[in-house]
């Protein structure tokens, strides 16, 4: 009898569940609490987005031309910054997940077209994106671009790619930050950003020529041992961690604010201010390297005596910030003439 019973209890809730989900038009999914926003209305904020990208925090390979370092410059109409609202269904990048082919584009070659629509298929097919919105590139690896949005509580996740300019498919940015707190927005809030690989391309430099990566990999972060390879443009074994290359703020606009459109990037706005100016000063050590040694030379001497053979190296890289000197290039030995005279 009580099995009976237990069985019909079950039965009136799986039915209850399905009915609810019917009247509503929304899928039984099991929510998480913790995310909900119960926030009464919208809420307006101002993004600035601040490149910290100097040749003392990253020495190596730091490109000074052809094109110099700076972040995501705009591609036709397009924006490079893309940002977006939406809600928990959707993603347009996540860490340790294979990327579309539109943040592909946008990684490799700055092309931000395929990626815009990706999120707008996206809004249509699942209704879970509020708002695509930009913000201009930043000239230089240091630097602002500043814009402003608006989120909405059933719309409280925010996302924004920006791409490292030059690299093979490097990225910055943030996936689906929660800027509401149960039925609170959040006032202020400042991020780190760190480097990320998109895994469609094997380039280990900042100018690599193009070199697919087959098969693809999943988007992972990069860090200061991570690749392990020597000739990674972010390989600094004697770090722990890398220090940030870029940072995000986010500060709620009040009511009485004027919201206005994306600032166009400035001289002003270009140069960093306040905390900015002492991340600028980060020296991170860089050690010199050097190539294998090269094969020993002939043994030259007289007949009945000693002789002397030498090999060489030469240098990849040239220290930097009080980095490790230069090993010697050079190493002779004694030997036994090979042909003596």
């Amino acid at each position: 009898m009580e099995k009976m019973t237990s069985l019909k209890v079950n039965c009136w809730l799986q039915w209850l569940t399905v009915t609810l989900a019917l009247l509503s038009k929304v899928p039984a999914m099991p929510v998480d609490v913790d995310r909900v926003c119960i926030a009464p209305s919208a809420a307006k904020y101002r993004l600035t987005f601040t490149g910290q990208w100097t040749q003392t925090a990253f020495p190596k390979h730091y490109p000074l031309y052809r094109p110099p370092a700076q972040w995501s410059p705009i591609i036709g109409e397009w924006a490079d910054l893309i940002r977006v609202t939406h809600s928990s269904d959707y993603h347009i990048w996540q860490s340790n997940e294979y990327a579309s082919n539109g943040v592909r584009e946008f990684s490799e070659r700055g092309e931000a077209w395929t990626l815009i629509k990706e999120v707008e298929a996206a809004g249509e097919r699942i209704q879970s994106v509020y708002g695509l919105f930009s913000a201009p590139a930043v000239v230089g690896g240091t630097g602002q671009a500043i814009t402003e949005f608006e989120v909405y509580a059933r719309h409280s996740l925010l996302s924004f790619i920006v791409r490292i300019v030059p690299s093979p498919d490097w990225f910055v940015g943030i996936d689906s930050l929660n800027l509401c707190e149960g039925d609170n927005w959040i006032e202020n809030i400042s991020l780190d950003l760190y480097p990320y690989d998109a895994g469609t391309d094997s380039g280990f430099t900042f100018s690599s020529p193009n070199f697919e990566t087959i098969p693809q990999d999943k988007i992972t972060q990069i860090t200061a041992s991570f690749p392990s390879h020597p000739a990674n443009s972010f390989y600094y074994p004697r770090l722990k961690h890398l220090p940030p290359i870029a940072k995000v703020s986010l500060t709620k606009i009040k009511n009485n604010q004027i919201f206005s459109l994306p600032i166009q990037p400035t001289q002003s706005n270009q140069i960093p201010s306040g905390n900015e100016i002492d991340r600028s000063l980060i020296n991170t050590p860089l050690d010199c390297e050097v190539s294998v040694w090269s094969p020993w030379g002939l043994c030259k001497g007289q007949c009945g005596e000693k002789g002397v053979k030498h090999r060489t190296r030469y240098i990849h890289m040239h220290p930097a910030n009080n980095g490790a000197a230069c090993p010697p290039l050079e190493e002779k030995k004694l030997c036994i003439p090979d042909n003596c005279v």
